[in-house]
């Protein structure tokens, strides 16, 4: 394979990575909410614990996405494998 064809791949399962982390996090902070605190909550409040847990969940797969390709990239030499997503339209000399 090719470095394009490297850094496509990268990209699809990075992004298939990003969304399963944050399903998963949505389902359990679901199941957290739903157990435990949204009974001690009143019930005006109740409505807005499903959007603080999305932005929550999103937060937290942003989070792990970057811890991830941290050490991603301090295990594998990128220049070696994969290609530039943005080719600059000038060469530096």
């Amino acid at each position: 394979m090719n470095k394009k064809v490297n850094t496509v791949i990268f990209i699809l399962c990075a992004t298939a990575f990003n969304i399963v982390i944050a399903v998963l996090c949505l389902f359990a902070f679901l199941f957290l909410y739903s157990g435990f605190i949204m009974h001690l909550l009143p019930e005006t409040g109740q409505s807005w614990g499903f959007m603080i847990i999305f932005l929550l969940a999103v937060a937290v797969s942003f989070i792990a996405y970057r811890f991830a390709l941290k050490f991603f990239m301090s295990k594998v030499e990128l220049d070696k494998y994969f290609d530039p997503i943005f080719a600059s339209k000038y060469k530096k000399k």
